[in-house]
């Protein structure tokens, strides 16, 4: 069935610190609303221009594809292609959207220099560990310098045939780009449908076509830092922000280490509170956004030379 461009789609995710989202709907439009879970958030979808039964099968749709990739990247799933990829360290006949993942990891990883990598989950799980535990104050030097040893995405070989760590206890985590990377997969199988004016938000945005008012999708970026209120109000028309904050979630009860690792340090000495970045993919802004936390200014504006529109 084709659909004209006055229907509009919002997808909405709780997250802390990310952007929100303008909900503005052709007046007088029906509602339908769903709500499940993606990678671990809670997510609300509400579609607007849609009689009952298509909104019902779309969001079938979109819940058998959320559920579909999260079979493959999912940390928290035992029987995911990446938990059985971090348990042996070898994946024969990977998926092909791991495949394409792990592809987009590595340029953004050449291209930040190394600061955005999958492989830091052993620095993860020990930080994780150790505050779960009640302990107090950073883990062991030791402690962190064996899991650092084990972090490092140059060490991953990827291709059709097989995903390989060459060295031993290394483990990822796809939880910087797999957000962003299921927001694109959500709109694309939209536009397949026949939206043609879509806001996608499951945590990072997809704005496809020019919203409900021909001016492109109102999106606001939070200021974070505990502050509320928004920092920067962007218009998108066919482009993807996503956002990242330090301290959007924190490893110790105290609120002061933040869930992003250096790969290369451990607990980063310097950050930036929260980084935005708009790109056409959902996933490789996703992934710029949380390299740039660990970035300096220097690397920040060589990131904007290069093109990268990037807000702090």
């Amino acid at each position: 069935m084709n659909l004209t461009r006055r229907r509009a789609l919002f997808i909405g995710a709780t997250f802390i610190g990310g952007a929100l989202a303008a909900r503005s709907f052709a007046a007088g439009s029906a509602v339908s609303r769903w709500s499940g879970q993606a990678l671990g958030a809670h997510a609300t979808i509400e579609l607007a221009g849609a009689d009952g039964a298509l909104a019902q099968a779309v969001f079938a749709q979109i819940e058998r594809e959320v559920s579909r990739l999260e079979a493959i990247f999912s940390l928290y799933r035992g029987d995911s292609a990446l938990s059985r990829l971090n348990r042996t360290g070898e994946l024969a006949a990977p998926p092909p959207e791991l495949l394409e993942l792990l592809a987009l990891a590595g340029a953004v990883h050449r291209q930040t220099d190394g600061l955005f990598d999958p492989t830091v989950q052993p620095l993860f799980a020990l930080f994780a560990e150790h505050y779960s535990a009640g302990k107090r104050g950073m883990p062991d030097v030791a402690q962190v310098e064996a899991a650092l040893a084990r972090v490092g995405f140059d060490a991953v070989r990827f291709d059709p045939e097989q995903v390989r760590f060459e060295r031993f206890g290394m483990a990822m985590t796809l939880n910087g780009i797999a957000q962003g990377y299921i927001t694109d997969r959500v709109a694309a199988l939209l536009r397949e449908r026949g939206f043609s004016n879509v806001l996608v938000d499951m945590g990072e945005i997809q704005a496809i076509g020019s919203g409900t008012e021909g001016n492109g999708w109102r999106v606001g970026i939070r200021q974070g830092g505990g502050e509320d209120g928004i920092s920067k109000r962007l218009m998108l028309t066919d482009r993807a922000l996503a956002t990242s904050m330090m301290l959007g979630t924190v490893f110790d009860q105290a609120g002061t280490t933040g869930h992003i690792l250096h790969p290369r340090t451990g607990v980063a000495s310097r950050f930036n509170a929260r980084a935005s970045v708009v790109d056409q993919s959902a996933a490789r802004a996703d992934a710029l956004s949380t390299a740039a936390i660990l970035m300096d200014s220097r690397q920040i504006e060589a990131l904007r030379q290069e093109g990268v529109e990037l807000y702090l």
